[in-house]
């Protein structure tokens, strides 16, 4: 089975009323894509091109100059050599039609070369955030409250300085005038910042009476199609500029009763994280017996008591 695309919340919405019109942003369409499709769609555009104007050259037997006549894939490799602005060897224009479109094609091929040019180098040289985010959600015992959990870490390796994190929920609401509507609602975190962060970090919601998962359900959650949206900033040490990352999970993520395997240890003096565990749980042994098919956020405390209090 092929592994289910990451959900992307707002972002995947159907938007109607307003059509989609790549062309008309074509800039952001190749910042937005992929490398594959950016190299792709230039080998198209470009053999399109050559190809068009490959055509106009063969219309006219006498345009080129080469002994034995012009063929289509002399036409095509003499349109080659003039919009890539390489020169001319045994092919050159002939005739004032041939003059006329080598001029066009040249003028495409060097607005072609700065916009393409320019493109790469953007997209190169932007600086994007080495930054992993665990694939779930764990709800776990933390002082004998619920806790809610997820993990990321710096796969780069260098510094992220005043790095800043922040969990919000997508919520359900009803006003007092029964209008429904959807509301989000940033959870306090233990700990939302980071002087440096280089290596991983867990970052914790208690769910406690200040809460607003306090006396929810998972399965009311996830009836109502709740999402939680983290986002992380930071400045990177290496190119002193802003970074930023964000997920979002799906209460399809949310696993009940586990915990985080730890991925920070010492070999010998030197300090070792491993990312090949980095999305592993296990069971959390001061989850209650008998609350793992509960979907209630918040059972008694007394239920949050260690096990081995009885």
């Amino acid at each position: 089975m092929p592994p289910k695309r990451r959900y992307r919340g707002p972002a995947d919405a159907i938007r109607i009323g307003h059509p989609h019109r790549p062309l008309q942003d074509l800039y952001y369409e190749l910042m937005r894509g992929s490398w594959r499709w950016l190299v792709s769609m230039f080998a198209v555009v470009y053999v399109s091109t050559n190809l068009l104007f490959a055509t106009l050259y063969w219309l006219d037997p006498m345009a080129v100059e080469i002994d034995g006549g012009l063929s289509y894939a002399d036409a095509f490799f003499f349109s080659v050599q003039t919009l890539s602005t390489i020169g001319y060897g045994a092919l050159s224009p002939a005739s004032v039609y041939s003059d006329v479109l080598v001029t066009l094609e040249s003028m495409v091929g060097i607005l072609g070369v700065a916009v393409g040019t320019g493109i790469v180098f953007t997209k190169f040289a932007r600086t994007r955030a080495g930054v992993m985010f665990s694939d779930k959600v764990v709800i776990n015992v933390r002082n004998e409250k619920p806790c809610l959990m997820l993990r990321v870490a710096n796969a780069r390796g260098n510094e992220v300085v005043e790095a800043e994190i922040r969990v919000s929920i997508l919520l359900t609401e009803t006003t007092m005038e029964g209008v429904t509507m959807r509301r989000v609602v940033d959870l306090d975190l233990l700990r939302n910042n980071s002087p440096v962060f280089s290596l991983s970090w867990t970052v914790m919601h208690v769910i406690d009476e200040t809460s607003p998962l306090f006396g929810m359900s998972l399965q009311g959650l996830f009836d109502e199609r709740s999402i939680v949206i983290v986002t992380l900033t930071g400045i990177d040490n290496t190119f002193s500029e802003t970074v930023h990352a964000r997920t979002i999970f799906t209460m399809e993520d949310v696993r009940l009763g586990e915990r985080f395997v730890d991925v920070i240890d010492f070999e010998g003096e030197q300090l070792r994280i491993d990312l090949r565990a980095f999305h592993d749980t296990e069971p959390d042994p001061m989850w209650p017996e008998g609350l793992h098919d509960q979907t209630f956020f918040s059972p008694e405390p007394a239920n949050f008591l260690p096990v081995s209090a009885g």
